[in-house]
């Protein structure tokens, strides 16, 4: 064996093809980025501007991924929107501080680069900053082989945000406000892998189920801009983005001392997914614990703040009460059942 044919290529490395790939994130990112203020695709590191018109800026970081969620995609081989999931589980935690998303970079490590592949997941990363109005700065693609098999791949994200200490939403709940639910767009990003399970153990062969087909690739709801423009209108109290855990484990994250969550479950839409998943055997219980159930967002707002704060939802997202704030040391109780 001569010493010409130790190459990074043979080692299933292929440099060119990522100096390819990260000029076409260049280009599509120049065409999101109307205003020029971002330059750093290729870069070492990126540059951003500060804004200038806040008077006490504080960031607000998020990082995430989407869970096996990327199997789905795999099984579809559709990975367009898989980068819509990736954005929306990292700026939905921004806002949950009342964040507004700014900046935002990933990282995709994959087997193999294939250009179709990563293109697909390139654009539904910029489109869901778009939905988000943040710009990708920059990240990093990672050609792995003999880490991840043949096809295999994993996203992460992460994202910077930009709130006004007036702005930031912690400790203004208050006793007898009320909780409200914000539909979710069914599954969003977490509680997959039970979904694969069941899956398989079932036999259900979902590629060809036209329903399951659509729901379980479909992206995760960006609440940015609703939570954005009531919160800028001072109608928010609290928030929490209801992801792994379910309702219980994320809403009394945000619950104060000696204040206590009520939630009526006879108060939530569920919808049709999250039915079928019971239908097939997972209990009440475990369903709460991992899925979102239908509530995808929760708000926390003074009573006479209802109509106000309902007016700059559409119809399909439109909050609605599912609960109360109470006094209790007992950070959150449940009551009532889902209906299946």
């Amino acid at each position: 064996m001569t010493s010409s044919k130790l190459t990074y290529s043979k080692s299933g490395v292929n440099i060119s093809k990522a100096d390819s790939f990260v000029k076409f994130i260049g280009s599509i990112s120049k065409k999101s980025n109307k205003n020029g203020d971002f330059k750093n695709i290729g870069g070492f590191g990126a540059i951003s501007p500060i804004p200038k018109k806040l008077k006490e800026p504080h960031l607000v970081t998020s990082t995430d991924g989407v869970g096996t969620k990327i199997e789905i995609a795999n099984d579809l081989n559709k990975f367009d929107t898989i980068g819509i999931d990736l954005v929306a589980m990292c700026v939905n935690d921004l806002v949950v501080q009342g964040a507004k998303p700014y900046l935002f970079l990933d990282y995709i490590s994959i087997s193999k680069i294939k250009f179709n592949k990563l293109k697909n997941i390139i654009r539904g990363i910029i489109k869901g900053c778009n939905i988000s109005n943040c710009k990708l700065v920059g990240g990093e693609t990672a050609e792995m082989p003999g880490t991840y098999t043949s096809n295999k791949f994993d996203i992460a994200g992460f994202a910077v945000g930009l709130v006004e200490k007036k702005k930031i939403l912690n400790n203004k709940i208050k006793n007898k406000d009320l909780i409200l639910a914000i539909p979710s767009n069914g599954i969003h990003s977490n509680g997959f892998s039970l979904v694969r399970y069941l899956l398989k153990r079932k036999k259900i062969n979902f590629k060809s189920n036209k329903f399951l087909k659509k729901e379980l690739i479909k992206p995760t709801k960006i609440y940015v801009k609703e939570i954005l423009n009531i919160n800028d209108k001072n109608l928010i109290n609290g928030c929490a983005n209801i992801t792994g855990g379910g309702l219980e484990d994320n809403i009394k994250r945000v619950i104060p001392k000696n204040l206590c969550a009520e939630i009526n479950l006879n108060n939530i839409k569920v919808l049709r997914i999250f039915k079928w998943l019971h239908k097939m055997g997972i209990s009440e219980k475990e369903m709460l614990k991992t899925f979102n159930c239908g509530v995808g967002f929760c708000l926390i707002i003074k009573p006479d703040k209802l109509n106000s704060v309902c007016k700059y939802f559409e119809k399909k997202f439109k909050p609605y009460v599912i609960g109360k704030i109470t006094k209790n040391s007992k950070k959150i109780k449940i009551s009532g059942k889902l209906s299946w």
